[in-house]
């Protein structure tokens, strides 16, 4: 009677431990989009600091989220974009940086393999300082060929799926 009792409680944990094996691997996320770049000044992504460095990175799912998962040296960082863009594709991956107030944020990363482009929240040029409100006035009054955009763009080098 005890051997029954046992074997009744042995068999159900082993049909529970198969079904959350099988789900465990039927869950597994695969990986969409990945690739590697490199950082040659520290700099903002989303709510992430990086520092000046190697990276990786990998997006789980080419879902509504677009998650990136990026891991550096000194560190991992999840990064959610605030919004994407199906027309604004180039023939290159790459991460668009802005400066403001010396300071570099990604605001897009183009990703041809997909064929989108992401956009990142970056802080809005008339919250800066106001000597830096100053300079942005006295642009304004400069022609426009000596106007230029403090932006830069460094490649990503995508390794697909």
């Amino acid at each position: 009677m005890i051997w029954t009792r046992h074997l009744k409680l042995f068999s159900k944990l082993g049909v529970a431990a198969f079904v959350l094996g099988a789900l465990a691997t039927g869950g597994n996320a695969q990986t969409v989009y990945r690739g590697k770049f490199t950082l040659p000044f520290e700099t903002h992504w989303g709510a992430a600091t990086l520092s000046a460095g190697d990276y990786t990175f990998t997006m789980e799912s080419a879902s509504s989220s677009y998650k990136l998962y990026i891991h550096g040296q000194e560190g991992a960082a999840i990064i959610e974009p605030s919004g994407t863009d199906e027309n604004a594709v180039s023939g290159h991956a790459r991460l668009n940086l802005m400066g403001i107030a010396n300071v570099l944020y990604v605001k897009t990363f183009e990703a041809p393999g997909l064929g989108l482009t992401f956009s990142y929240a970056t802080p809005k040029q008339n919250q800066t300082g106001r000597k830096e409100a100053r300079q942005k006035n006295m642009l304004r009054a400069a022609p426009a060929s000596q106007v230029s955009e403090n932006t830069t763009s460094i490649p990503v080098h995508s390794a697909g799926r």
